[in-house]
């Protein structure tokens, strides 16, 4: 990664909390260097047949991806660092060409348009973090419309983009982001669950939901509807934080207290992804397994001793941006909701495991959930899930109903009397 250079100054951020100063701009040339140590990997777990997760790791300044060892440690650049899993669905390879998708245009819209001479601001990356989400929504959607192969492909999509010492969250589905600082260990996403829902709603306890039959039901995927409502959060990074991103193949099958604790004894990433991999594999393996842990350091991070604030679920407010260049503004869909009134989420995220067979994909435009894709993710042979075709709109007719009536009335007598003939 490169050596920062001078950026403007950063917007300040728009905060949830009302009552509290909103952060004062910043930028790491004023603050020093920002360095990072990362390292992912990926697994087909014990039980599935083939891979359908996909990871994305990159340096945006210098417009390279993957583990290559510029990317693996280093200084973020002026235009930040992006991260990202992804875990597809839709049964054969479809998963795997779903979440494919999504890692490479969620790249392609990160590094396209770019200003070389200047630094990102806050507002635009956190922008550009969402719309380049929405487009890889619409282009999954798109690509299981023309293939009836990829009918019900989708994938979830956990990303968290770093500009100064800002970290950006952008969540569909149930996939995870954890942040390590010190000894407290957060979940900063919030999983798009039904058992979730109910969890936050006071109707289902974390150790109900331990064996709750319906723990594979997620309320939203890129690629089966048209447009995504994607939840944006934020974390002000400080020095020696710690930064995983997870699939539910880990989260589900690895408790929480056992991934803290993998953490804080592994300082390298690279061993800290090997480890977290065989644990899950131990457990059970009963899903593709993909971790990113990345990091941070360097006198660009405030240092952790002088926080009083508290990791937590933080959400973050865009300020208004003209409809044209969102890939969603011909239609939004209202968030899903399967409970009237449901509280605000916890400030840690759910701990609740999630599911590890079949995921069923609802949609919710009228608040109510109606199902629309059903997949296994990672099955074989067994086959893609039998889903229903498009809506076939049926030309109208206008022939009065009395007419209509008539022609019935007619034809029961003429079947009537030809049964009368047969019989006798």
């Amino acid at each position: 990664m490169t050596q920062p250079e001078t950026p403007q100054a950063a917007p300040s951020l728009s905060e949830a909390e009302p009552s509290k100063p909103a952060a004062p701009p910043a930028s790491s040339s004023t603050r020093g260097e920002i360095r990072v140590r990362l390292f992912a990997r990926t697994d087909v777990g014990q039980i599935r047949e083939h891979n359908e997760d996909n990871f994305l790791v990159a340096d945006l300044t210098r417009k390279t991806r993957g583990l290559l060892e510029a990317n693996r440690s280093g200084v973020v650049g002026k235009h930040g660092s992006l991260f990202a899993v992804c875990d597809g669905m839709g049964g054969a390879a479809a998963g795997e060409i779903a979440s494919q998708l999504a890692v490479d245009i969620l790249y392609e819209k990160m590094t396209e348009g770019l200003d070389e001479s200047q630094p990102v601001l806050r507002d635009d990356l956190a922008r550009r973090l969402v719309r380049a989400i929405e487009a890889a929504g619409l282009r999954i959607f798109q690509e299981a419309k023309l293939d009836r192969t990829r009918r019900g492909m989708g994938t979830t999509v956990t990303a968290a983009a770093l500009v100064d010492h800002y970290l950006f969250f952008a969540q569909v589905g149930d996939s995870r982001a954890y942040v390590l600082r010190g000894q407290q260990f957060v979940q900063l996403t919030r999983d798009q669950s039904l058992v979730n829902q109910l969890i936050e709603a006071g109707q289902l306890t974390e150790e109900e939901a331990e064996n709750f039959e319906h723990n594979n039901i997620i309320l939203q995927a890129l690629g089966t509807a048209d447009s995504v409502q994607v939840d944006l959060t934020f974390c002000e990074l400080r020095r020696g934080d710690t930064l995983l991103l997870c699939s539910d193949g880990l989260s589900g099958m690895v408790r929480f207290e056992d991934i803290r604790e993998v953490l804080l004894a592994t300082p390298e990433p690279i061993d800290a992804c090997k480890l977290l991999t065989e644990r899950a594999n131990q457990a059970g393996g009963h899903d593709n397994i993909t971790v990113i842990v990345v990091r941070f350091d360097g006198e660009g991070l405030p240092d952790p001793a002088r926080d009083n604030e508290p990791l937590k679920y933080r959400k973050y407010a865009l300020p208004e941006a003209p409809l044209e260049g969102s890939e969603s503004h011909r239609r939004t869909l209202p968030e899903g909701r399967i409970l009237s009134s449901p509280p605000p989420p916890p400030g840690a995220g759910s701990g609740a495991p999630q599911g590890l067979g079949s995921t069923f994909v609802v949609s919710t435009p009228n608040t109510s959930l109606v199902p629309v894709a059903t997949a296994n993710r990672g099955v074989g042979a067994s086959g893609r899930p039998a889903l229903d075709d498009e809506q076939i709109d049926i030309p109208g007719t206008h022939v009065p109903a009395w007419v209509v009536a008539v022609l019935v009335v007619g034809v029961i007598l003429v079947l009537a009397g030809a049964a009368i003939l047969f019989l006798r």
